[in-house]
């Protein structure tokens, strides 16, 4: 059936997301050697890097036709010539990682044309596996999901970081919601996918491989991804970021975005 290559990209990606998660757990909690990125990049360690040079020589030899982006790969101009594009993060939430936390997630994502079309979130950890292509539900170990029906940013559960207190960023104010935090960008998105948040929002730039497979999941499940003005996501742009990140129900992330302040990019 027309677009049927979505679900033999994404099941490519489901096989390497486990792969990974085998590679990573047999580092976690074992002290792998790590260091600092330096620039506010924060921590990378060698299971991150394993992770990496597995899912580049397996996925690019799946599709050499592919165009490659990675936060712990050189990125390269050639990717933006290319109508499909691999997105990764190797492991999202190193710091989790690292401090024996199971909230680190494999994000991996196919992208066409700017928009993404196939998304996997594995924690290896926590045995959960979050999919989903563009022609097909968002599932979660192969189970669907849908977000909450929540539709006030008053008392809304919500994933951010203590950035979004800042009342310079709300047009009346900061609002009466519930912070919490999870290690992963992605598993945020997810959570919400699955309505076990109400919403998740990021008021800086969100790197495309935290967010790329996760966001896909979050629409296929029934929730709105867009950038913090309410602009709709696009992926392989040559600075491979986003302009923050809103995710939640319809009616509740109308009310976010209503109430957040525009931000230029």
């Amino acid at each position: 059936m027309p677009g049927s290559d979505y679900q033999d990209d994404l099941a490519l990606l489901i096989e390497a997301a486990k792969a990974a998660g085998e590679i990573a757990l047999g580092y976690w909690k074992r002290g792998p050697e790590a260091w600092d990125k330096g620039g506010g990049a924060g921590p990378v360690s060698e299971a991150d890097l394993a992770v990496n040079a597995m899912l580049e020589r397996d996925l690019r030899a799946a599709r050499p036709d592919y165009g490659w982006l990675s936060e712990e790969s050189a990125d390269s101009t050639d990717r933006l010539a290319a109508t499909r594009v691999f997105i990764v993060d190797p492991i999202d939430g190193t710091r989790a990682f690292l401090a024996h936390d199971g909230g680190f997630a494999h994000a991996l994502a196919v992208v066409e044309d700017g928009r993404a079309v196939a998304g996997v979130v594995h924690l290896p950890a926590l045995d959960l596996t979050y999919a989903a292509a563009l022609d097909g539900p968002a599932l979660l170990n192969g189970e669907p999901i849908s977000p909450s029906t929540a539709h006030s940013v008053e008392g809304s559960t919500v994933l951010t970081s203590k950035m979004s207190d800042d009342p310079g960023h709300w047009r009346r104010g900061v609002p009466r919601y519930r912070r919490s935090l999870r290690p992963s960008l992605a598993w945020r998105l997810c959570l919400v996918a699955e309505g076990r948040y109400d919403a998740t929002i990021s008021l800086r730039p969100a790197w495309e491989w935290d967010i790329a497979a996760a966001s896909l999941i979050a629409e296929r499940a029934g929730a709105m991804a867009t950038d913090r003005n309410g602009s709709p996501l696009r992926f392989n742009r040559p600075g491979a970021q986003s302009n923050g990140l809103v995710v939640a129900a319809p009616r509740l992330h109308a009310d976010y975005i209503a109430q957040l302040r525009h931000w230029p990019e």
